[in-house]
């Protein structure tokens, strides 16, 4: 029952944005300004409340960061070594990291909130304060090498990114124990309340199924990858570290989420195949309502 009731507002919402969008309840423009809104501002801002202000334990924490950090290295390097041996051209590349390793972090805060409560949603934030800079610096080397970009260029690009910074500044707040204003924190607090709902219903307003028709191997293949063996990969390591059930449990949600949509906006500012990430990231938004519920039912 807990499961279908942090699903449920989820898929209502995102079922939301896909209508309103098919049926142009709200224009093209409108979309465009809700997504810039929110990762411009809006989610920048949840990230900083949820980094700022929360008990940073990272001894405590020391071997759910290891074991999140080595699922990563491995499943990216893994991709590395297949696109040698099959010559993968790096426009298909960049979505080929996309899709195994970005997150879409709207609906993971959303289940982690309504399932963990405050403890799960404190070590989430600090995963995410980790692998928001990490995903973003593989991804963008992952299509960088078609692009000819020099070092220097990608490092401004991920200086500027404004996810990263929100989680640089929530967590500088937090060691040095500043606090905001007490008008601007609750101005914070509303912002940031308005990103999760707005983000669930842009997503499902990005969903494209019309791109599920072309490359079903390619779809089918990073679908699997996503939401089958990266949470078992993870599942994997967190046995091997000794990790407990909540610790192992919230690290395989973590990787049983399908990719971030942002993914197609980077794989469009890179000119890769920004058909295929719409495709994977459809059917894999699609998928996860199936998949999700199948391994938390194993993990308990």
């Amino acid at each position: 029952m807990n499961m279908l009731m942090a699903l449920f507002p989820l898929i209502i919402l995102i079922a939301m944005g896909y209508i309103f969008k098919r049926v142009q309840f709200l224009t093209d423009e409108f979309w465009r300004g809700a997504e810039k809104l929110n990762y411009l501002i809006l989610f920048p801002v949840l990230l900083f409340n949820n980094l700022a202000y929360i008990k940073l334990e990272l001894a405590t924490f020391t071997q759910v960061l290891l074991a999140l950090f080595i699922v990563i290295i491995i499943s990216s390097l893994t991709l590395w070594i297949a696109k040698a041996l099959f010559h993968i051209p790096v426009a298909r590349f960049g979505v080929y990291v996309q899709s195994h390793i970005r997150f879409n972090t709207y609906m993971g805060l959303s289940i982690i909130s309504l399932l963990f409560g405050a403890q799960g949603m404190q070590m989430f934030a600090m995963m995410i304060a980790l692998t928001i800079p990490l995903v973003n610096v593989i991804s963008v080397l992952a299509f960088s090498q078609g692009q000819g970009l020099k070092p220097t260029q990608i490092l401004l690009s991920l200086m500027k990114n404004p996810l990263i910074l929100g989680c640089v500044v929530g967590i500088i707040f937090n060691l040095l124990q500043l606090s905001l204003f007490s008008g601007v924190e609750q101005l914070f607090k509303i912002l940031a309340s308005m990103s999760l709902p707005l983000g669930l219903i842009s997503v499902g307003a990005a969903l494209q199924f019309a791109e599920l028709k072309h490359a079903y191997s390619r779809l089918l293949l990073n679908t699997l990858g996503r939401l089958i063996l990266m949470p078992c990969l993870a599942y994997l390591i967190c046995y091997t570290l000794n990790l407990n059930q909540f610790e192992t449990t919230i690290l395989v949600v973590f990787f049983a989420l399908p990719t971030a949509s942002a993914s197609y906006i980077l794989t469009r500012y890179f000119n890769g195949d920004s058909q295929l990430m719409a495709g994977v990231i459809s059917l894999q938004t699609l998928c996860f309502a199936v998949t999700f519920p199948v391994l938390m039912l194993l993990l308990t």
